[in-house]
Parts: structure tokens; sequence; C-alpha cells
């Protein structure tokens, strides 16, 4: 098993710097108070559409968010001693968070709905299939 004590030696550091440094903590700690804001103000007693399009629009919301990303971002930059690659880091933070956002099974059909309206303009999904019975008169 000599890969798994390398894999030990190189992550102790990390793990004792990420335990021992209050600066790392507190940027932590921030960040799950950034978060559980965001969580508050989208999910409790609304609809999967209108936590997307609060999402969407709330500055508020969006200004947490970039808040939370910007303390764990730092927290993981003092961990690791180096402040390299920081905008690919937030990218990909942000781009995990849009992932989720749009697959969630509660929100993401909402969300990718509320998306396509707003980047196709309201225009019909060229791939869905036709609404109906195959009559051409509408179901009821």
């Amino acid at each position: 098993m000599p890969r798994a004590k390398d894999t030990i030696a190189t992550a102790r550091p990390y793990v004792k710097r990420a335990l021992e440094d209050e600066e790392v903590r507190e940027n932590v700690k921030s960040a799950i108070a950034a978060a559980r804001e965001i969580y508050d103000e989208l999910i409790v007693g609304r609809r999967p559409s209108a936590m997307a399009a609060r999402f969407a629009t709330d500055q508020d919301i969006q200004d947490n968010l970039r808040s939370a990303i910007d303390d764990l971002k730092n927290a993981a930059d003092r961990v690791q001693g180096k402040s390299e690659h920081t905008a690919r880091n937030a990218l990909l933070l942000l781009t995990g968070i849009v992932l989720g956002l749009l697959f969630n099974p509660v929100t993401g059909p909402q969300t990718r709905r509320w998306v396509s309206d707003k980047v196709l303009g309201g225009e019909p999904d060229v791939g869905a299939p036709p609404t109906g019975n195959g009559s051409g008169a509408p179901t009821t």
C-alpha cells in the first residue's frame, strides 16, 4: 500500500492547516451561513418555478451566493497555501451549483423551462413530442 501512505503524507499538511487555521474555519462558517440564508430564501414554502425565478432575479440571493463562493475559495486557497486557479475554481463551483439546480428532481424541469423561455424567447421545443391525440384536436 505505498500509494495510500503517499496520499496520506501528501494530505497531512492540508488537513493540519485546515484544522489549525482560524481564518479557514471562519471562511467555512461564513460560507455555510450564506448558503443557509440562500436555502431559507429559496426553499421555504415556494413552488419550484417560483424558486428558480427568484434565484435568477433576486440580487440579495445572488450576492449571498457570491459571498459563499468567495469564502469557500478563500478557505481552499488558505488550506492549499496558494492562490492559483481562483477563477477556474470559482467557475467550477458555480457550474456545479447551476447544474445542481437544473437537474434537481424538484426544481429541474421548471428551471429548465424558465431558462429555455428566457434564452429561446418562449418558442416551443423542437424536439418535444406533439401535444394532442393525433387527430389535430386538443386533448381535454
